[in-house]
């Protein structure tokens, strides 16, 4: 069950990332379909199925935030990812604003995945 989880988490982690990544190109370049309706609950349904395998994973591995740094680099890396996300789609914010915040909220999706593949909450930052 665990294995079956942890794919259909990393299943969930590609599509939001491909998702938000195709948003965001949309959203600089004032494309109309940002503004679909798939497009608009699409994100939402993927990223809660994202989290809910998270917290099931978390569970079963008894792996918990604030107790596992590796899990709360993680968690941290979260929130700041939503908040360069919510930013970069927001198209009342001037285009370089968005610009920086998307590369920000990319950059913050790269470090992430590399504390989750390195269960070191320094991650990519380990090597720089």
């Amino acid at each position: 069950m665990y294995l079956a989880l942890k794919h259909f988490h990393i299943s969930c982690v590609i599509l939001s990332g491909f998702g938000f990544a195709l948003r965001g190109w949309w959203s600089m370049s004032g494309s109309p379909r940002l503004r679909a309706r798939l497009t608009r609950v699409l994100p939402h349904l993927i990223d809660s199925c994202l989290l809910g395998s998270a917290i099931g994973l978390a569970i079963m591995a008894g792996q918990y935030p604030f107790v596992n740094g590796w899990l709360t680099a993680k968690v941290l890396g979260l929130l700041a990812y939503i908040g360069f996300g919510a930013v970069a789609l927001r198209p009342a914010r001037p285009k370089a604003v968005r610009v920086a915040a998307f590369v920000a909220a990319l950059a913050t999706l790269s470090y992430i995945v590399s504390v989750a593949l390195s269960k070191n909450p320094l991650g990519w930052l380990a090597w720089v």
